[in-house]
This record gives structure tokens, C-alpha cells and sequence, in this order.
């Protein structure tokens, strides 16, 4: 565990503490030296037990305590420790087409589509990086790989049916691997009806074994199938699972949550790798919670005088 400033510059700051400590106990000695001359002042202090030195080090503490949190926090003060996180970086894409709007899974396909792919991000261990993309007859990017859960979802939640129809297999492949090409170990998570009718299958295992990209497949919807505006729409499992076996990934079918959870602890590994915590946030408002904590204790020592 260590710790590193992405701003080191902003630490030149961190030379107002001495001169807080040398003013603080400057302006001591000069009350205290007006109250003798003015006063009996040590018999006064035996008496009602006053120290004006002890009396004043938690607010030069409480000072010094805030101008540190803050330099830290303006320096960008990050914490790296080991933790676990997975060994892959995934790009989530979910099948926007108008077949996924069949009801044969409640509410609807596009629904159940959304709410796996967010429980399988909650899932992933912290500082995992994940992108989203959604596709039809042509691929959108909605976010590129971070490891923000929370962005993520909300993307993923902002992912609408398209009034396109089709369902290109290739497109989606190469849009989401471009957007893994830097990553070491890469993964695509497919969520899909299956109901591929435009690009090549063959072509995507290819270019999939030969980049060392893994593609997993979840199977939305029945076999029995499910209306949509065009008909009935059934899951086509066998592409899916070809998809998903040739590139050595798994397939699944979403049918409940149980058995989803279940399926998605199997597709991912964990490995210890150095992650970075950054705890400007936590520090700024440690700054405020010691500021009101000071302008507490003012206030409670001027009734005590």
C-alpha cells in the first residue's frame, strides 16, 4: 500500500502549517502577557484551572488538521493498495433491435436485457473496466470502458429500442473489440435474442480467436417466442452458443435470477492487482466536518468564558 498526489505541485501549500503553529503560539504569548500585566493572572488560573496553552491546542490542531486536508485534497492525494479485480476488461452490448421488444420475459426483452447487464456489472470486482454499446442494424457506442459502476448503469438504463430492424453480429464485434484494443485481457458480453440476419458468424469467431477476445452470449427471450410488431420472434440459442463456444466463452439463458447470478460468477475471473483509490472527495469533506467541528468549539468556549 502507498500513497501518490496527482497534483504534487499544490503541496508547496502545505508550508502554511508552521506558520499557523508559530502565530498561534505568538498571539498566546502576547494575551498572556497583557492579562499579567493587567491581573493577578497565574492566581486566577490556579483558581478556576484555566490553561491558556492547553486550552487553545485543540483549535491549533483542528487548524492544522484542515489545512492539510485540504492541501491533500486539491493535490489529488490517491491510495494504492492491492484488491481484487477481475482480469478482463468487458464491453456489455445489448441487442436494441424491435424483435427485442417481445414480452415472452417479463416486462420485456429489452428490460431483462438491461437488468442483467447491470447486475452482472455490480457483480465485477472494484476498478474492473467496462464499456457499453447497443446494436441493431448498426452499432452505438454508449460509453467506452471506465470503471465507474454507477456511469456505466446509467448507460445502460439510457439504451432505447430503435426503429431499425436487423441485428448485425459483425458491426458489434468490431466496434466493441476497437474499443478493447488496448486492454490486455478482453471480453465481450453479448445480450441478444439471437435473431442474427445480417453479418457473418464464422467471420466474427475469427477475428475474435485471432485478437484473443472472449465473447460470452446470454439468451434473452423463449423459444417459444414472443410478439412484436412484425410477428412472432423466437430465441435463437444455436447461433448464441456457437458465438459464445468457438471463441471459448460461455453461453446462458436468462431465464431467472438465481441461475443468471450464478452463471455470471462462473465468466469472472479474479486476479490481485494494484488499484488506485482517489480520496480528494473523502477529504474535502473531512475539511468541512473539522471546520464546523472548530466553529463548534469557538463557540462553546466563549460560554464558557
Amino acid at each position: 500500500m502507498f500513497f501518490s498526489f496527482e497534483n504534487p505541485f499544490y503541496l508547496i501549500f502545505l508550508f502554511i502549517v508552521p506558520i499557523i503553529i508559530f502565530f498561534h503560539f505568538y498571539s498566546l504569548r502576547n494575551v498572556r502577557g497583557r492579562a499579567v500585566r493587567f491581573a493577578n493572572y497565574e492566581a486566577i488560573a490556579r483558581v478556576r484551572g484555566i490553561d491558556i496553552y492547553s486550552k487553545n491546542i485543540l483549535v491549533l490542531i483542528l487548524n492544522v488538521c484542515i489545512v492539510l486536508s485540504l492541501v491533500f485534497s486539491i493535490s489529488g492525494l490517491t491510495l494504492h493498495m492491492e484488491m481484487n479485480s477481475s482480469s478482463f476488461s468487458y464491453i456489455i452490448a445489448i441487442d436494441s433491435s424491435q424483435s427485442m421488444g417481445a414480452k415472452d420475459i417479463s416486462p420485456d426483452r429489452i428490460s431483462a436485457a438491461k437488468e442483467s447487464a447491470k447486475n452482472f456489472v455490480d457483480m465485477l470486482p472494484y476498478g474492473t473496466k467496462i464499456g457499453v454499446t447497443s446494436f441493431a442494424s448498426n452499432t452505438y457506442i454508449e460509453k467506452r470502458p471506465i470503471d465507474n459502476k454507477d456511469i456505466i448503469k446509467t448507460s445502460i438504463d439510457n439504451i432505447e429500442l430503435t426503429q431499425i430492424g436487423g441485428t448485425d453480429i459483425y458491426e458489434v464485434f468490431r466496434t466493441s473489440s476497437e474499443l478493447l484494443l488496448n486492454e490486455p485481457n478482453k471480453a465481450i458480453i453479448i445480450l441478444s435474442d439471437g435473431q442474427i440476419n445480417i453479418g457473418n458468424i464464422d467471420q466474427v469467431v475469427y477475428e475474435a480467436m485471432r485478437d484473443g477476445i472472449v465473447i460470452h452470449t446470454l439468451g434473452i427471450g423463449t423459444v417459444i417466442g414472443g410478439n412484436t410488431s412484425f410477428g412472432i420472434s423466437k430465441l435463437d440459442e444455436e447461433s448464441l452458443r456457437s458465438l459464445a463456444y468457438s471463441t471459448k466463452g460461455m453461453y446462458f439463458n436468462v431465464k431467472n435470477e438465481p441461475e443468471m447470478k450464478n452463471s455470471f460468477k462462473e465468466i469472472i475471473p479474479l486476479t490481485k492487482k494494484i488499484g488506485a483509490i482517489d480520496l480528494s472527495f473523502y477529504l474535502i469533506i473531512l475539511t468541512m466536518i473539522l471546520f464546523v467541528i472548530g466553529q463548534f468549539y469557538n463557540e462553546m468556549s466563549k460560554v464558557t468564558i
